[in-house]
């Protein structure tokens, strides 16, 4: 039977340009992946575009790379991004096909990447940081229970009925939008969201699906609705703060082996008995949450909460209907 045990890197800290993201193994300085694939910063340019990390130092897409032994890359990262490229080029129904394990994985991909680059730089940042995510028990609990689930990219793995995200594809309508590509993600609270072309994908990365379930009639709304970039803003403001009020961290264990197993086995657990499953809703601090997401069209909390206690919505009608938008004034 092939060995499909599980690798820990969170036990010994083991972060580091000596060993691979994914496996362990030790590599070489050369032996390194991109966090973003390259097919994605060949599409929309974005080799040269700049991203400040935590330590306030400065890199940019194309140096954002993570270490990764030549046989992850070749037989994991690699096959994963191409199956991907091939759904985008399909637009909003290629990724709403895509198997959501898949997704999963390549979102999954980019947030840890970008999670093990700051866990790296800790050991000798630029700036030190307010609050280092190494230092913080509670976070690196809830990122080693996310990287059980992340190595379903490296070993055969079947979660046993869950998926460990909630997933949402969106189509954007082009009259107004000018912004080919954008991404956009919380490290502690796991919420994550890209934009390829006319399709963003919004993904809430350890809930188990719970985010979805509670979205689910706003996601219906939004099916076969090209949507207005202003209500693509207001959709991940909604999922981004309800991964913000989401108030407990599932754990995964595997299963007992059997000889004839082909796959690792995941069974999930989620104490709701202790916790509260979401934090109360806080009309304030989501009115934040969606200035922060309508900087671009400088919409101030003040017009947000013109109604007190009842945020302003561009998607839905006082009805609850869908709102449709072709111009936003």
């Amino acid at each position: 039977m092939p060995d499909y045990t599980l690798y820990d890197p969170f036990e010994k800290m083991q972060f580091s340009d000596a060993h691979c993201f994914l496996c362990g193994t030790s590599i070489t300085a050369a032996e390194r992946t991109p966090v973003f694939g390259e097919w994605l910063q060949n599409k929309f340019t974005l080799q040269q575009k700049e991203l400040l990390l935590l330590d306030k130092s400065v890199t940019t897409f194309g140096e954002l790379t993570i270490p990764c032994c030549d046989h992850c890359h070749l037989n994991h990262v690699v096959p994963l991004e191409q199956e991907v490229q091939a759904a985008a080029e399909k637009g909003v129904e290629g990724l709403k096909t895509l198997e959501g394990q898949r997704l999963f994985q390549w979102i999954g991909k980019m947030y840890y990447g970008s999670l093990v680059t700051e866990l790296i730089k800790e050991m000798d940042p630029l700036i030190k940081p307010e609050y280092a995510v190494s230092e913080n028990p509670k976070m690196l609990g809830k990122f080693r229970e996310f990287f059980k689930v992340l190595q379903s990219l490296r070993v055969p793995m079947l979660f046993s009925d869950f998926l460990p995200c909630s997933l949402f594809v969106l189509e954007v309508s082009p009259a107004e939008d000018e912004l080919p590509f954008e991404y956009q993600d919380e490290l502690s609270t796991m919420a994550f969201s890209i934009k390829v072309g006319n399709v963003a994908v919004v993904c809430t990365l350890l809930d188990n699906g719970i985010i979805g379930k509670a979205l689910h009639r706003l996601y219906k709304l939004t099916e076969n609705q090209p949507l207005h970039p202003v209500q693509l803003a207001e959709f991940k403001a909604r999922a981004f703060y309800a991964a913000y009020i989401f108030n407990v961290v599932p754990e995964y264990f595997v299963r007992p082996a059997k000889p004839e197993d082909a796959q690792v086995i995941l069974d999930t657990l989620i104490d709701d008995v202790t916790n509260e499953i979401f934090n109360p809703f806080e009309p304030v601090a989501y009115a934040h949450m969606l200035e922060e997401m309508l900087k671009p069209w400088d919409i101030r909390e003040k017009e947000i909460l013109a109604e007190p206690g009842k945020p302003i919505s561009y998607l839905v009608d006082d009805e609850g209907r869908f709102k449709p938008i072709v111009h936003f004034k």
